[in-house]
C-alpha cells in the first residue's frame, strides 16, 4: 500500500506539473499578449467537465543539444476528446508556453493519435494552433511528424469535419495542415500564417514587410482567402467554432441535426420590394437571404474575401443548409477568379457532409479583362461548374434577377443537376443583357436607321420583351416554377422537405479530376 500511495503522490505531482505547462512565468507572458493558454482554450471550447485528456504524461525523447535536461509533461500539446453542446469532438491545442509550442516527434504522435481516433469513431477534429514551428533540435524527426499529420488530414478529408484555429504563430510547414482542413479561423493581431517569415522575405526579395502585413488575420481574410473567419480575440474565435459545429454532422455517414420547427405563416412580404425596378441598380442579397431563412440563423463564411459572392450556413425549417449567392452590391455580382474558388470550395464541403444547397442567382456573367484571363478565370470558373455538377445533395436554385450567359449554366442550372429551379417574375434569363444583344443582332438595321439611338431603344425593348423574363425558360422546363417573392420561403421549405431522401448513384471511379 505504501507503493500505491507513493505512486498516487507521484502521479498527482506529474499532473500538476503538466497543468502548469512551461511554468507560471510563461503563462503570464501568454496572458500579457491577450492570449489564453492551451488548457484555457480547451476548457472554454468544450462543455464543462467534458474534456478527457490523452497523453498528459508524454515527454520528448531528444538528447541532443542538452534537451534531455528540459522536459515538460505533455510536450507542448494538449490532446483529448470532449463534447460541444453534447456532441463528441476531438481536440488538440498547442501550448506556446512549452518550447514555443514547437512540434517534436512525440508532439506529432499525440496529435496523430487523436486524429486516428476521430476517424475510427467518426467525429469532428478541432486543432488549436499556436506554435513556433518544427522543433529544430530534432531535425528531420519533427519534419516527419508534420508529414504524418498532413497524411492524416488528407485521409480524413470528406470523412470527418476538420477545423483549424490559428491562435498564435503558424509558419513554415505548420501552415499546410490548416490549409488542408475544412475551415480555418484566425485571431486579429495575435495570429499569423506564412510559409516564410518577414526576415526571409527581405533576404530573398528585398521586401520590407511586417508579420501582420505578410500573414496576419486581416491579410488572409481579405487578400488570400486562406482564413474563413476572423475574431477579435480567443474567446470570439472559440465561440465561432462552437457555432460552426452546430451546422454540420459528426461525419459523412450522418446528416446534420434538425432542430425543432413549428411551421406558421411562411409568407414573407418583405421580399416583394427588394429587387429594384432598374436592372442596373444594386441591392443587398443579404436581405433576400434573411427573408428566406430561419431568423438570425445565417453564419457567413469568407465574409471579407471575394464579396461579390456570399457563402454560408443557415437553417430553413430547422434544417441546416448551405447558401451560395451572387451579391449585386459588389462588382454587380459577377463571377471572377476569387469568387469561383470561394463558392466551389464551400459547395464541395456541403456535398461531403450531406448539407443541402440553396443557390441564389443574380449574375451578369464572368468578369472580363486581361487580369482575369491571365489568372485563369477559365479554370477557376470551371471549378465552380465542376463542384455544383458533382454535388449529389439536394440542390435548389432561385433566380432573383439576372442569369446571363455561361454564368447562368454555372450557377446551379437545371442542366447541371439542380433538383428544383425557381425564378421570381423579375428574373432575366438570356445570353446577355438586352442592350448588348440588340447591338449585335440588329447592328445593320440600327446603322441604317435615320435615328440609330431610337432604333436601338426599340430593338432593345423588343429583345427584352422576348428574353428579359423567366417565361421562355419556364416554357422549356429549365425553370420549374415562377413564384412570387413573398412565397419563396414556403416553396423552399416544401422543396427541401420533398428532397430529404434524395439518392444519386454515381459512376464507378476512383475520383474525378477537378480542374485545379
Amino acid at each position: 500500500m505504501k507503493n500505491m500511495s507513493q505512486n498516487i503522490e507521484k502521479l498527482n505531482d506529474k499532473i500538476e506539473k503538466a497543468h502548469l505547462g512551461g511554468g507560471e512565468k510563461r503563462i503570464e507572458s501568454q496572458h500579457s499578449k491577450k492570449k489564453l493558454t492551451a488548457r484555457e482554450r480547451v476548457d472554454y471550447l468544450l462543455d464543462e467537465s467534458s474534456f478527457e485528456e490523452i497523453g498528459i504524461l508524454v515527454t520528448h525523447r531528444t538528447t541532443d543539444f542538452g534537451m534531455e535536461k528540459q522536459k515538460f509533461y505533455g510536450d507542448g500539446v494538449v490532446t483529448g476528446y470532449g463534447t460541444i453542446n453534447g456532441r463528441l469532438v476531438y481536440v488538440f491545442a498547442q501550448d506556446f508556453t512549452v518550447f514555443g509550442g514547437s512540434l517534436s516527434e512525440t508532439h506529432a504522435e499525440k496529435i496523430c493519435k487523436v486524429m486516428d481516433l476521430a476517424m475510427k469513431v467518426g467525429a469532428p477534429l478541432i486543432g488549436l494552433n499556436d506554435s513556433g514551428g518544427a522543433r529544430i533540435q530534432e531535425g528531420v524527426k519533427s519534419l516527419g511528424g508534420y508529414a504524418d499529420i498532413f497524411h492524416r488530414n488528407v485521409k480524413a478529408s470528406g470523412v470527418i469535419p476538420q477545423i483549424s484555429a490559428i491562435m498564435g504563430p503558424c509558419a513554415g510547414g505548420a501552415v499546410y495542415s490548416p490549409a488542408m482542413t475544412d475551415f480555418t479561423f484566425m485571431v486579429q493581431d495575435t495570429s499569423y500564417m506564412f510559409v516564410t517569415g518577414p526576415n526571409v522575405v527581405k533576404t530573398v526579395t528585398n521586401e520590407e514587410v511586417t508579420s501582420e502585413e505578410l500573414g496576419g488575420a486581416v491579410t488572409h481574410a481579405t487578400k488570400s482567402g486562406v482564413t474563413h473567419r476572423t475574431a477579435v480575440n480567443d474567446i470570439g474565435c472559440l465561440e465561432d467554432i462552437k457555432q460552426l459545429i452546430s451546422y454540420m454532422p459528426q461525419s459523412n455517414k450522418q446528416t446534420p441535426e434538425k432542430l425543432p420547427f413549428n411551421p406558421g405563416d411562411e409568407f414573407r412580404d418583405q421580399l416583394e420590394n427588394i429587387v429594384p425596378d432598374s436592372s442596373s441598380k444594386p441591392y443587398d442579397m443579404h436581405e433576400v437571404i434573411n427573408g428566406i431563412i430561419d431568423e438570425e440563423s445565417f453564419f457567413e463564411i469568407h465574409k471579407d474575401y471575394a464579396d461579390n459572392i456570399i457563402v454560408g450556413f443557415a437553417r430553413l425549417g430547422g434544417r441546416s443548409i448551405g447558401i451560395v449567392a451572387n451579391q449585386p452590391m459588389s462588382l454587380a455580382g459577377v463571377l471572377d477568379v476569387d469568387s469561383s474558388k470561394k463558392a466551389a470550395r464551400f459547395t464541395r464541403f456541403c456535398d461531403c457532409f450531406n448539407i443541402p444547397l440553396l443557390v441564389l442567382v443574380d449574375v451578369p456573367g464572368f468578369l472580363p479583362g486581361t487580369d482575369q484571363e491571365w489568372n485563369g478565370i477559365i479554370l477557376n470558373g470551371a471549378k465552380l461548374l465542376y463542384a455544383l455538377s458533382e454535388a449529389t445533395v439536394p440542390k435548389v436554385t432561385l433566380i432573383t434577377r439576372k442569369a446571363y450567359g455561361g454564368a447562368y449554366d454555372v450557377m446551379n442550372s437545371k442542366h447541371i443537376g439542380a433538383d428544383l429551379n425557381f425564378a421570381w417574375p423579375t428574373a432575366e434569363i438570356a445570353v446577355m443583357g438586352a442592350k448588348g444583344a440588340s447591338e449585335i443582332i440588329f447592328r445593320k438595321e440600327i446603322q441604317e436607321a435615320e435615328d440609330p439611338a431610337a432604333k436601338l431603344a426599340e430593338k432593345e425593348a423588343e429583345y427584352a420583351e422576348k428574353f428579359a423574363n423567366p417565361f421562355e425558360a419556364a416554357q422549356r422546363g429549365f425553370i420549374d416554377e415562377v413564384i412570387m417573392p413573398r412565397e419563396t420561403r414556403r416553396k423552399l421549405l416544401k422543396g427541401f422537405s420533398m428532397l430529404e431522401n434524395k439518392e444519386v448513384h454515381r459512376p464507378d471511379r476512383k475520383h474525378g479530376n477537378i480542374p485545379l
